[in-house]
């Protein structure tokens, strides 16, 4: 199909996402231990667990339900009764900075940006998270100097699958949903959300995750209803070029 733009989700469809997160929590841990709490790796994942729950119940359907800070701030308001702004703080930065540190694109990402970018097509990340640490790991990835434009559940105030996610980049990119191809990990936020508004879909690493923005377990499953599926499945994400060639 002829294509001048591609829309991609980034977490857990860019790079993979677990790896990435289990070393931004045991750096959370270890940091937590030089604090002083008398953490044991399997209390810290409970811990954190809690202060997760509290924020994706009260912050639902918003950037800052992604908001490791948060979730760390929670977590001691729980744990120690008071928010302690130091320490939520040290723990946020020392799990941003592992995560970073551990970022590898899937093989192929950049060289599929670069071959879309020698052929003039527009590229669009897409992402249900805060501004900054995308933006952080656009930079670690070097991937920034193929990317057109980056849109944020932040900016926006709306978390895939709503369609303003997908029709505001087209806006900027001035593209029709019948010129654009959407690549994500996650059935209701990347594919259901952008088939919603015209656009021809694409799953790659459809196991999702429950930190991720890709947070939907039924990625992978076969069985989906007719309205739910991916207009194409890929394994590779060199495939992305076969697919819209």
């Amino acid at each position: 199909m002829a294509v001048d733009a591609v829309l991609f989700d980034l977490d857990d469809t860019c790079y993979p996402y677990p790896p990435c997160n289990e070393a931004g929590k045991e750096a959370a841990w270890r940091t937590a231990r030089e604090l002083g709490y008398d953490f044991d790796r399997e209390a810290f994942d409970a811990f954190y667990r809690e202060g997760r729950r509290d924020v994706k119940r009260d912050a639902a359907e918003t950037a800052a339900s992604h908001d490791r800070f948060l979730y760390f701030k929670r977590a001691l308001e729980r744990h120690a009764g008071t928010h302690r702004s130091g320490d939520a703080l040290a723990m946020g930065e020392a799990y941003w900075a592992a995560f970073v540190d551990e970022l590898e694109p899937f093989p192929g990402v950049t060289e599929t940006f670069a071959t879309l970018a020698d052929r003039d097509v527009d590229v669009a990340i897409v992402t249900n998270l805060t501004t900054r640490i995308q933006l952080e790991k656009l930079d670690a990835m070097g991937l920034d100097e193929y990317v057109d434009l980056l849109v944020t559940s932040e900016e926006l105030g709306r978390e895939k699958p709503a369609s303003l996610m997908f029709t505001h980049p087209l806006a900027r990119l001035d593209r029709r949903p019948s010129e654009t191809v959407m690549v994500g990990n996650s059935i209701r936020s990347d594919i259901e959300g952008a088939n919603a508004v015209g656009i021809e879909t694409v799953l790659f690493n459809g196991d999702g995750d429950a930190d991720s923005g890709g947070d939907d377990p039924a990625s992978a499953d076969p069985t989906l209803e007719s309205h739910r599926k991916p207009d194409h499945r890929i394994d590779s994400f060199r495939d992305v070029l076969e697919v819209i060639r």
